[in-house]
């Protein structure tokens, strides 16, 4: 994008950006770097794209097609139920050369759920498919979970989030969030879910070749 239209996009968003977190509450990065993390310490231009919430017919395959056309690797946050539900759409993303990601089983929000139950459904996930990495639904878990979490995974937060499945940001507002936020080791959040069809499609593409065109490249979490 040429910097003009970044700032016609500011001019016209501006007062939502202001109203919307796109990083994590302070409190969860002062967490260990071993066990937690919101980003990557490097000074080098890498981006690690993320994806929650999938797979899910449609969605994740135009991503799939999007990334593939760049030749660009991401890690996707993996649900579970949905992963059961569609286990050879699972098998693309896998075998495109993507890092998986446990996104619990149901979905579940740690704030609202005890831990031993929090824990079972992480689990219950963790046999569709082994991984070392985690990210918890919402961002939202307790020191409790996180306790006993941290014995199986690295908890993988975010430095940028889109803000693509939230129907009060529009498509323009969408992009700029990640234009404007992401820098060098930055983990970016976006979704292949229904709720984020629009912005996802209008953004995810304008996000990639801005960033490919500022010879930054693009890296899975490990």
């Amino acid at each position: 994008m040429f910097p003009e239209e970044l700032g016609s996009l500011y001019n016209q968003c501006v007062p939502t950006l202001r109203m919307f977190s796109i990083r994590p509450p302070f409190i969860l990065r002062v967490f260990d770097r071993k066990y937690l993390s919101c980003s990557i310490p490097t000074s080098e231009k890498v981006i690690y794209l993320t994806f929650d919430d999938g797979p899910i017919p449609v969605i994740t395959p135009e991503v799939l097609i999007l990334l593939e056309e760049r030749n660009i690797h991401a890690t996707f946050f993996c649900v579970g139920d949905n992963v059961k539900k569609n286990q050879d759409l699972f098998a693309k993303v896998s075998g495109a050369g993507h890092a998986i990601g446990n996104h619990t089983f149901h979905h579940l929000n740690g704030w609202k759920t005890p831990p031993a139950e929090y824990v079972e459904d992480v689990m219950r996930c963790d046999e569709y498919f082994k991984t070392g990495l985690f990210r918890p639904p919402y961002g939202k878990f307790t020191p409790s979970q996180y306790f006993l979490l941290r014995k199986h995974f690295r908890i993988i937060l975010w430095s940028v989030l889109s803000g693509d499945y939230n129907p009060g940001i529009s498509k323009e507002q969408c992009l700029l969030n990640v234009v404007t936020h992401t820098k060098p080791g930055s983990i970016v959040v976006f979704h292949d879910s229904l709720k984020a069809k629009e912005n996802l499609f209008y953004a995810l593409p304008r996000f990639l070749d801005h960033f490919l065109n500022d010879d930054y490249r693009f890296e899975r979490l490990k």
